[in-house]
């Protein structure tokens, strides 16, 4: 009896090891299978290669929170002979600005960086802003779309309109090792020194927004963003002929050192003694885009040139355009023609209303999305021109609800 019961414990016993063992061997399979799978679908993702992956993003379908296009055709400029002494001239003369109005467009480069030609997916950016501003809050917007769309990480650093902080994040930025900086520089001739240690460092430059000098030029792969002397000039002929041709105009001024600083002052004067002799400048001066400034320093001139002031330019319709508003309520004067660089909910508001005449078109997300498909486009190894413009138009009560809802 004990040698029977022991004999179907014994089968019994190999049974359940038989069973279990055969479990084992399907388990094994069954991983063996999904590693295999796996290997199977890494194969596939990589049949392409990054560069072919990153040419076949469609970036120019993505739209903008303003109904536009994100990436916007950029445009080219003819650039006429530079004079042999600009400085020579006097600032009323187009020809004096000749170094910072055409910057890059000849410059001899030094030291670039090759593209490595291996597609933009992945890729690290390092993005020095000059500050904060309702305009910049949109350009990162844009910007990061594109970055998502490749994926690119990024990392964002606010100047702050410092240039001792900008330049302490050049450092920093530096200690990142991205696969290109973007720059947009606070102060246009101060930032040289900072993009010549970017491009010691072996960094690829894409300067953006504001033009840095020509010396600085030297060090970026391309530069990118609104053409501010052209728009002006478009903006000054019909600002001249709103005024019809005549009558004294102030010029209120963008933040003391940057590009817009003399582009939007003195695209229109060097514009205006031509197109329209007869219009007086009375005064310039910046309040640092400030409302509350602008709104004082406007009412000064009322009170100080009284109907002599015909027109207004001012540097930004946003919070320039507000205290202009103020002034100009507070004075009862309606009779002054506004033009400003635009597109703001504010400045397009005030075109609405008939506070304003005419604004320009520039697209801030657009801005930041042409800066990063440009380093996007280096990455991927292709051609491209030392300088790439947004388009300039101008926005006028005919058409500012085409650029509706604003983007900042």
């Amino acid at each position: 009896m004990f040698k029977k019961c022991f004999s179907v414990i014994l089968v019994m016993s190999l049974l359940v090891t038989l069973f279990v063992g055969c479990g084992s061997k399907e388990k094994e399979e069954k991983v063996e299978k999904t590693d295999s799978d796996k290997a199977s679908v890494s194969d596939n993702t990589n049949e392409k290669s990054n560069l072919e992956i990153s040419k076949e993003i469609d970036v120019f379908s993505i739209i903008g929170s303003d109904g536009q296009p994100l990436i916007l055709p950029t445009e080219k400029k003819e650039v006429p002979d530079r004079p042999e002494d600009p400085k020579a001239l006097a600032e009323e003369e187009a020809g004096h600005w000749w170094d910072i109005e055409y910057a890059g467009w000849t410059t001899k480069k030094e030291n670039l960086p090759k593209s490595p030609a291996d597609g933009a997916i992945g890729k690290k950016v390092v993005l020095l802003k000059a500050g904060d501003h309702p305009y910049w809050t949109a350009y990162v917007n844009g910007f990061t779309q594109i970055a998502e769309a490749y994926d690119i990480e990024v990392k964002i650093l606010n100047g702050n309109w410092n240039m001792d902080l900008q330049s302490q994040q050049v450092d920093q930025a530096i200690n990142e090792k991205p696969d290109a900086v973007i720059f947009a520089p606070v102060d246009a001739t101060a930032c040289a020194p900072l993009m010549r240690k970017i491009n010691q460092a072996g960094i690829p430059i894409i300067a953006s927004n504001t033009i840095p000098a020509e010396a600085a030029m030297k060090y970026c792969t391309a530069w990118t963003g609104p053409d501010d002397w052209g728009q002006f000039r478009m903006l000054a002929k019909y600002f001249a002929d709103e005024m019809g041709k005549e009558g004294g105009y102030a010029i209120v001024r963008h933040m003391p050192g940057s590009s817009p600083y003399f582009a939007r002052t003195f695209a229109p004067i060097t514009e205006l003694v031509d197109y329209a002799p007869d219009m007086k400048l009375l005064a310039m001066d910046t309040a640092n885009l400030e409302a509350e400034a602008t709104m004082q320093l406007v009412s000064d001139w009322i009170t100080k040139y009284g109907d002599e002031l015909k027109g207004l330019i001012l540097a930004g319709d946003g919070f320039s355009m507000t205290g202009t508003e103020e002034a100009l309520k507070n004075a009862g004067r309606e009779d002054i023609v506004v033009v400003a660089a635009g597109n703001s909910k504010t400045g397009m508001d005030a075109v609405k209303n008939g506070v304003c005449s005419g604004i320009t078109y520039q697209s801030a997300e657009g801005d930041g999305a042409i800066a990063l498909f440009t380093a996007v486009r280096y990455f991927n190894g292709e051609e491209m021109d030392p300088v790439a413009y947004l388009p300039r138009h101008i926005i006028t009560a005919d058409d500012v609800d085409n650029y509706m809802p604003a983007q900042w």
